[in-house]
Formats: C-alpha cells, structure tokens, sequence
C-alpha cells in the first residue's frame, strides 16, 4: 500500500507548471515504541501541560503559542496570525536555479522526501524536468516551506521519480576548514595506500539494506513475542571474556605488517 502524500502542490520551472505530490522517503513506522504505564493499574500514563509557576493543568483552548522577547516576557501568537505568514512557496516548488550535482556535499543533506506528478496530465511535463536535469547532470534549487519553515530544497533526478532533499541552513554546517585546522597535514606512504587500496577491494560488496539493520530493535521484537505468549524472560548467554572485549595486542606492531595480515586474513576467508 502506497503511502498518503505529506504534501501537495506544483512543481513549476519558468513557464512550465504541472501538479505534484511529496511523499517522505524514511519512516520510522516500525520502530517499536514503549508507552508510560502505571505499574499498579496497568493503565496508560497520559501527559498534559502544566503552568509552570502555579503547576495547574492548562485547558487545550488556553494553549497558545509565544515568543519570548526578555525574560519571562512573551508576544502571543494565534494559529491564524501564523498562518497568514505562509508564503508562495508553501503550495509551489518554484525551481529558481540549477547547480551541477556534484557540487552540494552530503553534510548539507538534510531530509529526504520522494516528488511526483499528481496526475497523468503532470506526468509529461514533469518527465520533462526530470530527464533535463539528468541529462545535464544538475540538480535544481528552489524554496519551500515545510512545517512553517521555508527551507532550501534540492531536486535530484532518481528513477521514474525525484528525491527532494531539504537542506541544512547555512549557520547548521560547520566550516570543515576550521575543525581540521589543527591536524598534521601528513602525506600517507605510497606502499601503506596501496595495501590499502588492495583491502578495501577485498572488503568491497554490492550495497544491502542488510548493512544497515537495527538488531537491537530485531531483540526487542523477539524479547515482546516471548513476553507476549507469556514464556519466560530469554535467558541471557553470558558472552566469554575474548567475545566481550576484543584482544589487545602486547607489543605495538607497525602500519605495514598490520596491513599484511589483514590482507592475508580477508584471502584466507575468500577460499
């Protein structure tokens, strides 16, 4: 079953308009979640606002928003005065301009949501700015406001689709430049990156999803079933002492026969 769309709109580049949808590309649907019980009743603690300097409950009517100006000090807001700050770019993904794709590094990614034609009449058009931008190997740049945030968004070509990434704000990244300034700058050995190299093909595979699962969520599915059928708490198995901690060498050994026995070790586990 598809997913329902988080956002509908219109994709437009200069006079060219069509209708889109944006649907989120993660979800954490699955992820288990545990709730707050009340250990005598067995019954769901629920949470509610409180005035913090009289501790009584607050009326969902009485709830507003506010932004504090000085200590203590607030300017009220009501949903529809921040409603009425919604932009142009809360219904349209206006492509302002295009940058090569290999340019934007991956520290600005922020979010990824999947864009796609509304209806059959979109999907031309929409193909057309897709195939375009994969053609000359760009990527379009352009605003929208997600949650009451105008964000920069990026507009990469994947598949039959795009993938629409939210970016980070310029005062969110951090300059790299500054943060590796104190390091070294050491060249690396010839031979020591060429054993290297010969490693990480060795350790070289096809992505899978595989490579990213949780086990710890996996254990805790297995520990609610066994909870669930009221059987007993899985007994832990008490790892051994070279399973917990992995062996330290005695003697510090240098770069080169490191790197040996690791290729020799990866060989051994190939035949």
């Amino acid at each position: 079953m598809a997913p329902r769309p988080y956002w509908k709109g219109y994709l437009k580049l200069s006079l060219v308009t069509c209708p889109v949808s944006l649907t989120t590309a993660t979800s954490d649907r699955d992820k288990i979640r545990f709730h707050t019980i009340n250990r005598e009743t067995g019954n769901r603690l629920r949470s509610r606002y409180v005035d913090a300097e009289t501790g009584k409950p607050v009326a969902e009517e009485d709830e507003v928003r506010g932004y504090e100006t000085a200590e203590g000090k607030y300017v009220i807001f009501d949903e529809e005065e921040l409603q009425a700050v919604g932009l142009e770019s809360t219904r349209t993904i206006d492509i302002e301009q295009f940058v090569p794709a290999a340019s934007i590094q991956w520290v600005w990614y922020d979010k990824p949501y999947y864009l796609m034609p509304d209806d059959e009449v979109a999907q031309e058009a929409f193909a057309v700015i897709r195939e375009a931008m994969a053609a000359t190997r760009t990527v379009g740049i352009s605003r929208l406001v997600l949650s009451r945030r105008e964000r920069a968004v990026m507009l990469e070509p994947c598949g039959k689709g795009i993938v629409l990434w939210t970016l980070r704000y310029g005062d969110e990244v951090r300059d790299p430049d500054e943060v590796f300034a104190g390091l070294e700058d050491k060249t690396a050995e010839s031979r020591l990156v060429s054993l290297v190299a010969t490693l990480i093909g060795d350790l070289t595979k096809p992505w899978s999803r595989d490579l990213v699962r949780d086990p710890v969520q996996e254990k805790l599915k297995d520990l609610i079933e066994a909870k669930r059928k009221k059987d007993k708490r899985p007994a832990s198995r008490k790892k051994k002492k070279e399973e917990e901690e992995p062996e330290v060498p005695g003697n510090v050994v240098s770069i080169m026969d490191a790197l040996k026995k690791s290729l020799s070790q990866e060989k051994q586990k190939s035949h």
